[in-house]
């Protein structure tokens, strides 16, 4: 996307489950919770380099508790096992869906090569 992405509507499911956002022209993703919560953008997830980086195992049940605003740029999102310190950029939510099943393939190969489930311990 050449142009910065801009939502129009930003939507929890009833089961906390899964956010769907809609951005102008019409496009709308759906995100699973697991998917947002082992891919944030937090410095906790991310780290300060690649090599930083954390696999985040057992949130195949994670749920998201809120969706607060962030000036008009992002949201934070709080899951249920408190993760509260990714902030979500609208064109981070755009790579997100555009990247998904490379991005989901990793984390699932990633696991594997950790001996770690998405199953909760």
């Amino acid at each position: 996307m050449t142009q910065k992405a801009w939502p129009t509507e930003i939507r929890l499911a009833k089961d906390r489950k899964t956010l769907t956002v809609s951005f102008e022209g019409g496009r709308t993703h759906d995100y699973p919770a697991e998917y947002l919560r082992v891919k944030s953008p937090s410095a906790e997830v991310q780290g300060h380099s690649p090599a930083d980086r954390q696999t985040v195992p057992g949130k195949i049940n994670v749920e998201i508790l809120k969706v607060e605003p962030v000036g008009n740029y992002a949201v934070r999102l709080t899951f249920d096992d408190m993760h509260s310190t990714g902030i979500f950029a609208w064109d981070y939510f755009v790579e997100l869906a555009e990247k998904r099943d490379a991005y989901w393939q990793g984390y699932l190969d990633e696991l594997k090569d950790k001996g770690l489930s998405r199953e909760a311990r």
